[in-house]
Parts: C-alpha cells; structure tokens; sequence
C-alpha cells in the first residue's frame, strides 16, 4: 500500500482515479492545481506522486522540478500526448516514469509499483500499525488493544483496514460503501454508520467518545488524528 498524491485538475479524471487506486490498494490524497499539490506535498509526504503534465496554472512540469528539489520522492507523469518533447521535458524535470492518459488503473498501478521497486520506497505489504493502544497487523489480520485481542468480523475489519490506509482522510459514506461493501446504493449508508457503531464498541475505550474512527459531520468518517 503505497500513499499517493495524485495531482490532476479534471474533476472526473481525478475522482475516476482516486476509486480505481483506493480499490487496488493506495491510499490516495488528491489536488487539482499545481499550488495544492505542493502544498499537499509539503503536508504529507507521499511515497509517490502521480502528476498531470497539463495543469492550469502552474504546469506539472514546474511542480515536478519543485517536488525533486525538495527531495527524492517518485513523479509519474501523466501526459495527453505522449510526445517526444513532453517525454524529455519531463526527465528534464525530474519525472521517473510516464503513462498516456487515459490512464488505465492497472498500468498505472503497475507502474507505482516498480517506480517505488527502483526507488527502493516499496511500503511493507505487512505493515504493523500501532495508534496509542490499538495495535493493527495487516499481514496477520490480527487486531488487538492494550495487548487484548479484539474479534472483528471481516467487515468490520475491511471497514477499520480502509480508513487506516489513510489515516486523517475522510471518507465519505458512499466511498465506504465502494470500498468496502463494494456497491454504491446510497440508501444502504446506515449500513456504515451501523458497522461504526460497533467497530467502535470493540476498539474504543469510550464509544461515545471516539479517539480511532472519527466522525466528520456532514461527510462521513476519519481514522484520527490520535
């Protein structure tokens, strides 16, 4: 599970995107201009970013040469064209690999992958996360808190797993519904706020005041800040 700042100033592009990324895995945090890109950049610090070469304003090939002053994190570009003069601009500028828009989800997936493989970045596919008392195994499946296994039942455990991908992120109760029922009827929302209620009965110390899963009011849910 790689985090992935995907900076592209079509709605639709980017929403098409953020869905297919999430469902393959990546945690995905999002900005339509050049200027919130870098300061997403700046405030998160992905693994990786996927940037559109043609954005209005400042272009990607800008961001791209500030995002490689600022260090050695992954640009992937996307570029509508596919010249020659876009290619070596872009390597000019620091990108390390580019897709053709439109970009099908799996080549740009399998492209994150071995740009992060090169970059010798590639996030732990077993990762250990550890908020407070809460302590989450992704490799074993194993959730447990103040060292006290906790029994989830797998969706309440596809539910905790994907607000962890990106914690502070809020998903909205439709997005939850993809992701993790994997249908889109927005009349099933009471479906999430259900399987809420008790995830938080099993990891929170206090139920009524959550300190993991958060609610957003009028959006729909957050793992922490804790």
């Amino acid at each position: 599970m790689a985090a992935v700042l995907l900076i592209e100033d079509d709605p639709l592009v980017r929403r098409g995107l953020e869905l297919a990324l999430s469902r393959l895995g990546h945690g995905v945090q999002l900005a339509g201009t050049g200027e919130d890109g870098l300061r997403e950049f700046g405030a998160r610090r992905p693994d990786l970013v996927v940037l559109d070469l043609m954005l209005p304003g400042m272009d990607g090939f800008e961001v791209c040469r500030r995002i490689r002053a600022a260090g050695e994190t992954p640009v992937i570009m996307l570029t509508a064209r596919g010249e020659d003069t876009d290619v070596v601009g872009g390597l000019a500028a620091g990108a390390d690999d580019f897709v053709v828009k439109p970009a099908r989800p799996a080549v740009l997936d399998a492209r994150i992958r071995a740009v992060l493989r090169r970059a010798g970045t590639t996030p732990a596919d077993g990762a250990v996360h550890v908020h407070r008392d809460l302590r989450v195994d992704t490799a074993s499946l194993a959730v447990s808190v103040r060292d006290e296994p906790v029994a989830l039942t797998p969706t309440e455990l596809r539910l905790l797993l994907t607000l962890l991908r990106a914690p502070g992120r809020v998903f909205s109760r439709r997005q939850l519904l993809q992701e993790v029922w994997e249908h889109d009827y927005l009349g099933d929302s009471r479906l999430v706020d259900n399987s809420v209620q008790r995830l938080r009965a099993k990891i929170e110390t206090v139920p009524a005041e959550p300190e993991y899963v958060q609610t957003v009011r009028g959006f729909g849910y957050r793992f922490g800040p804790v």
